[in-house]
Parts: structure tokens; C-alpha cells; sequence
């Protein structure tokens, strides 16, 4: 009995010193300005990991009036306090690294620290040429991949046959792992019908690269794991979408990674139980970009409405954005995936003078209703939203600085989310500036 004590008392003591660590996901397809709300809290924060993706997402952070626009380092890195590290479950372009950095030092001198795990991948130009050459081979039925070789990437570390970080940096070891896979991409270029790559160039241009970025790689997995354990607060960032998740999302129209909550468990090596709260990002409307099913997709004036002031135009492509209704069903089914504590609404004044919005709340297909997302996507591509209508709001939101500033039927709006996803909305963003944003429920952040 006297060990049971003090094994419950050492227990009691652990987790009143743990500090509540914080995964930001997005709710939907992606772009939906988890950016933002990640330089909004990761001032809060002493690290803020990344933990998916490469230079195929992008986010966009508005700070005293001026535009960052980053792709493959955390948006916490703005905040000197912060560790803003790139994880081992990323795959990395080290150019557009370099010149990512180059450019948001020159805008802004006073950043946080970068770190880069050496256990993340490298982007060389076969996968770039080979993300062209398979998109084109689709013929009709293409994926809308970014081309920026993502997938091929992430296909090299499936297979075992990629190029780590810390092989590119160990120059000795990386002169015979790149000779090894040079030989065989350049025959499945080949086949393929592009052009091979010569060696010499390659090594010299990649050498130049880690000979910049070899300062910034380093064990970075045990120090997250101490700071998680020793109390501190850790914000985990996600990119692109819970819908174009590998295994959860709209296959085969979903990226190579592992956006949902789960993936910031992969990609930096913490377990599920260091991860306390999740907040799902999502747009008051749904907008996805690419191939795939989209079922409250808008091909009307109301659809190119939305797309012209909400600015929907990718931050990585510049590709405009498919819009539509804000899709309940889709956005419930989120919330449980990622086990989410609460939701970010954003992108709510972009809706102000509407007089009616709709939500879809079931899908019809094949005669039946059904209130659930089909695991089969072609079975999800069938699916015809049944909505509801309410009222819409007008005004100015983005002076809002409380809740109770925002219209009562714009609070309506957010009432009805809640009770259809059964999570709170912890924030609200009413603008894209660092200070348009509203935090409803501040306990559903850090605890």
C-alpha cells in the first residue's frame, strides 16, 4: 500500500511540472492560414517543430505591416525566443531552404534559432524531374502536384534509397551515397524520357549547400523530447491539410506526408501522450486545391466571389483555389481523426455581406443520406451535400477584438459549428494581421 502511495505521489508530482505541449493541424484541404495562428502562439512557445511536408506548402504571416511568406521553416521562427526546428519527417529542398532564410533575415535580422534534423530528407532534381515526368504520364487524370518533387522524395524514403540531411552534410559520405543513386536515377529518367544528370555539377552545387546549412543540422529529437518532459512549452506545426493526409485523406489525390495530428508523433519523435492539446485550423468556407472530390465545391459567381476577396490563390503556386460552402460533415469527421481539443475559424470576415450562408450538414449518394465521409474516394466524389441555410452578417470584422463585437449572427455561425463538430472554437481570426485575431477559449491552448 505505502508503494501504491508513492508511486501515485510521484506520478502527481510529473505531471503537475509538465507543461501542456500544442499541435496545430489543418482542418480541411489545406490553406487555411495555420501560418498565422502559429506566429500568434509561437511567442508563447520555447520550440516550435515542424513536422511534414517540404517546400509544397506554404504559409503566409502578415507581422507590423510586413508579408512572410515561408515554406519550409516554422512560421515561429519570427519570435527570437523561439527553436524553430525542421523534424525528421520533412523533406527538404536545400536551396529553397537557403534562400527562404536569405530572405526572411534580410526582412527581419532579430530571428529565432534554426535547427534541422538530421534524420530529415533531401530534395535533389531527379525528384523534381521525375514529379514531372509521372504527373504527365496521369495523361487526364493528374494528381495537381506542386512539381516541386516532393513525392518522389518521400517515395526514395519508403524504399530505404534517400539522402538524409546528415549524409548530405557528412561530405565523405555523401560523394558515394550520391554516386549510388545517381546511377539508378538516371536510368529511371531514362525510361521515363527525360535527360540524366550529370555527376560533377550535382555534387559541387549540393556540396556549396551543405556547406551553409551543416551549422544548422544537429540532434535536435532528444532535446525536443527533454523540453517536452522538463516542462516547456512546445507548439508542433503542421502543413497542408487533414484531407490530403496519405492515409486518411481523399487518395489518391493527397500529398506524400502525414498532415493529421498523428504525424507530429512521426515526424519528430515524441509519443501520443506528449501531446496535449490539438487545435484544428479551418476556413468559415472550404477551399481545396488540385485534383480530388470537393462536394460543396462553388462553379458559380458565388464560388469566383469568395476566390477574389478571400484572395485564394496558393502561396507555394499561385494556383487559384477551388471554393465553396463550408462542409460540417468533412470538418466533424477532422475533428475526431485528430482527436482535437478545439477549433481556429478563420477567414470569417471574408463572408461578411452575405445574406444567407450554407453549411452542408449530410451528403446524398446513391439514393441514400449519409452523415459520414465514404473512406472510398470515389465513393466520396459521388456525394451531393444536403445543406443547411442561416443567416448571414455584414460589417467590418476585422476591428473585432472580442466576440461579443462580432455580429450575433456571425456568433450564430460559430455556435453552429461547435455543435456540429461537438469541440469549441477556441480562436477566431478575423483578418489576416497578427492582431485580428480573437481567443475565445484561452484554456484550450496551453491548459
Amino acid at each position: 500500500m505505502r508503494v501504491r502511495r508513492f508511486f501515485v505521489a510521484a506520478l502527481n508530482s510529473q505531471l503537475e511540472t509538465t507543461m501542456p505541449t500544442l499541435a496545430i493541424v489543418g482542418a480541411q484541404w489545406g490553406d487555411e492560414a495555420k501560418g498565422k495562428l502559429v506566429d500568434v502562439l509561437g511567442s508563447q512557445a520555447s520550440m516550435v517543430v515542424r513536422y511534414s511536408g517540404g517546400n509544397n506548402a506554404g504559409h503566409t504571416v502578415i507581422a507590423n505591416g510586413k508579408e512572410f511568406k515561408f515554406h519550409l521553416i516554422p512560421a515561429g521562427i519570427l519570435h527570437p525566443n523561439v527553436t524553430a526546428v525542421l523534424g525528421a519527417g520533412m523533406v527538404i529542398c536545400p536551396k529553397a531552404l537557403i534562400e527562404e532564410w536569405d530572405r526572411t533575415l534580410e526582412a527581419k535580422s532579430d530571428l529565432g534559432q534554426l535547427v534541422i534534423s538530421p534524420g530529415a530528407h533531401v530534395v535533389f532534381p531527379y525528384h523534381r524531374m521525375l514529379d514531372q515526368l509521372e504527373e504527365q504520364a496521369r495523361g487526364s487524370d493528374p494528381i495537381g502536384t506542386t512539381s516541386r518533387g516532393i513525392g518522389p522524395a518521400y517515395q526514395d524514403r519508403v524504399a530505404r534509397f534517400g539522402i538524409r540531411m546528415g549524409e548530405l552534410v557528412d561530405e565523405a559520405r555523401f560523394e558515394s551515397r550520391l554516386r549510388e543513386v545517381l546511377a539508378y536515377k538516371n536510368r529511371l529518367l531514362t525510361m521515363l524520357g527525360g535527360e540524366t544528370i550529370e555527376f560533377e555539377p550535382l555534387f559541387a552545387e549540393y556540396k556549396s549547400y551543405a556547406d551553409r546549412l551543416r551549422p544548422y543540422v544537429r540532434d535536435i529529437e532528444s532535446q525536443v523530447q527533454d523540453a517536452v518532459h522538463g516542462g516547456e512549452r512546445i507548439l508542433f506545426e503542421g502543413a497542408q491539410g487533414t484531407f490530403l493526409d496519405l492515409d486518411s485523406g481523399t487518395y489518391p489525390y493527397v500529398t506524400s506526408s502525414h498532415p493529421v495530428a498523428g504525424g507530429a508523433c512521426l515526424g519528430t519523435g515524441i509519443g501520443p501522450r506528449d501531446i496535449h492539446n490539438v487545435l484544428g485550423v479551418c476556413k468559415a468556407y472550404t477551399t481545396r486545391v488540385g485534383g480530388g472530390p470537393f462536394p460543396t465545391e462553388l462553379l458559380d459567381d458565388v464560388g469566383e466571389w469568395i476566390r477574389q476577396h478571400g484572395k485564394e490563390y496558393g502561396t507555394t503556386t499561385g494556383r487559384g483555389r477551388r471554393c465553396g460552402w463550408l462542409d460540417l460533415v468533412l470538418l466533424r469527421h477532422s475533428v475526431r481523426l485528430n482527436s482535437m481539443s478545439g477549433l481556429v475559424v478563420t477567414r470569417l470576415d471574408i463572408l461578411s455581406g452575405f445574406e444567407t450562408v450554407k453549411v452542408a450538414e449530410s451528403y446524398s449518394m446513391n439514393g441514400q443520406t449519409i452523415k459520414h465521409v465514404p473512406t472510398n474516394t470515389h465513393e466520396f466524389a459521388e456525394c451531393v451535400p444536403n445543406y443547411r441555410e442561416v443567416p448571414g452578417w455584414s460589417g467590418d470584422l476585422r476591428t473585432c477584438r472580442t466576440l461579443e463585437e462580432l455580429p450575433e449572427t456571425a456568433r450564430d455561425y460559430l455556435r453552429t459549428i461547435e455543435q456540429f463538430t461537438g469541440v469549441p472554437v477556441a480562436i477566431v481570426s478575423v483578418g489576416p494581421d497578427r492582431d485580428e485575431t480573437i481567443i475565445v477559449r484561452p484554456d484550450l491552448i496551453w491548459g
